[in-house]
């Protein structure tokens, strides 16, 4: 039996791959670390809640003490750093959370992780620390290019810099200790499970509810599209068969504007649910300081090295999130409310 201890995994990402690792493996035991922030929601782990193999503990990944019961208790064998601040907005706002929990809480989980599995003749191969990232650590691209594993690090938002900052103190871990360590970077998720802060569940949200749908400058800012499920593939596959000290892009292949992505949403539930829904809800605001206009991964080192690659096109995944969202209303209703209302009217204004 291997022992995962998965950081954030109540959140997006996070409760998407304790699903899928719960779901394929019957011999991976989870310990679930999460502080259950704004973000973090237990309601996105119904479905493995009756699982013995899923244990969950209510922790701050900067909290040295109670990271270090854990690995007392269990013999974690592969660190998964899901835990993250990670919304730009919000790391505009608020730029000190995210340095706290971004860049020290994973120092913290590094040291622990040390401690525990560091012996006198270097560390033990099975084990691995696997730091989840993102790709707006590399900038913003041009029309043309794709980033690759060697393209500099230059971030240009304050949560963009504290994921760089975190990603090379793990790589400091591996050149000055061998630690055993590799470090993911994805594009955009999308998929079940996603606080309505971000794009697609935000419009999707506004769309049910027929409320005005925030569009960032002209709209034509271009992410890379990568269907959630896709991506616990690919971190899968990072820590059972990834180089140690390796760091691997983690990409869709699937670029779209933010424009296109909203009237994708709008057309759909148009014309499957509520045809009173059209772009007349779409209200262009000012744009987000610092706002990058292009990202696109270039996935060829995993898909070369590991046989990773995506299986879900955006047209099914896109389908596949949207039926998702208005299946699960009340779901969505329930993180709808409160303290992001709060923040949706910070960001925006009143609509």
């Amino acid at each position: 039996m291997k022992t995962y201890l998965v950081t954030g995994g109540a959140g997006f990402i996070g409760s998407n791959f304790i699903i899928y690792i719960l779901k394929t493996y019957g011999d991976i035991q989870i310990i679930n670390a999460d502080m259950l922030t704004y973000a973090g929601n237990l309601e996105n782990l119904k479905e493995v809640e009756n699982n013995p193999k899923h244990i969950f503990a209510k922790v701050d990944i900067c909290d040295k003490e109670a990271i270090g019961k854990i690995f007392e208790k269990y013999a974690i064998d592969c660190v998964v750093n899901f835990a993250a601040e990670s919304h730009v907005d919000r790391s505009i706002y608020d730029p000190e959370v995210f340095v706290r929990t971004n860049v020290l809480g994973t120092q913290n989980l590094l040291n622990v992780a040390k401690k525990a599995w560091e012996k006198k003749n270097g560390f033990d191969r099975e084990k691995k620390f696997i730091q989840i990232s993102t790709d707006e650590v590399y900038g913003s691209l041009g029309d043309v290019g794709y980033f690759t594993e060697n393209t500099a690090l230059d971030p240009h938002s304050p949560y963009a810099a504290s994921k760089a900052a975190a990603d090379l103190i793990v790589k400091a871990y591996y050149d000055t200790y061998k630690m055993p360590v590799n470090i993911t970077r994805c594009s955009n998720n999308y998929g079940s499970y996603q606080f309505p802060e971000k794009l697609i569940p935000l419009i999707i949200n506004n769309c049910l509810n027929k409320k005005a749908l925030p569009v960032y400058g002209d709209g034509l800012n271009v992410r890379d599209w990568l269907y959630v499920e896709d991506h616990c593939r690919a971190i899968d596959r990072v820590i059972r068969k990834g180089s140690i000290g390796e760091v691997y892009n983690i990409g869709g292949h699937n670029e779209r504007t933010n424009i296109y992505i909203v009237k994708t949403v709008i057309k759909y539930i148009s014309e499957n649910l509520d045809n009173t829904i059209n772009e007349d809800l779409i209200k262009y605001v000012e744009d987000r300081k610092g706002h990058d206009r292009r990202y696109g991964i270039d996935p060829s080192k995993i898909k070369e090295e590991l046989g990773w690659k995506p299986t879900t096109s955006f047209e099914e995944g896109i389908k596949k999130t949207i039926h998702w969202y208005i299946k699960n209303k009340a779901w969505l209703d329930g993180i709808a409310s409160g303290e992001y209302t709060n923040y949706f009217e910070k960001m925006y204004g009143n609509l």
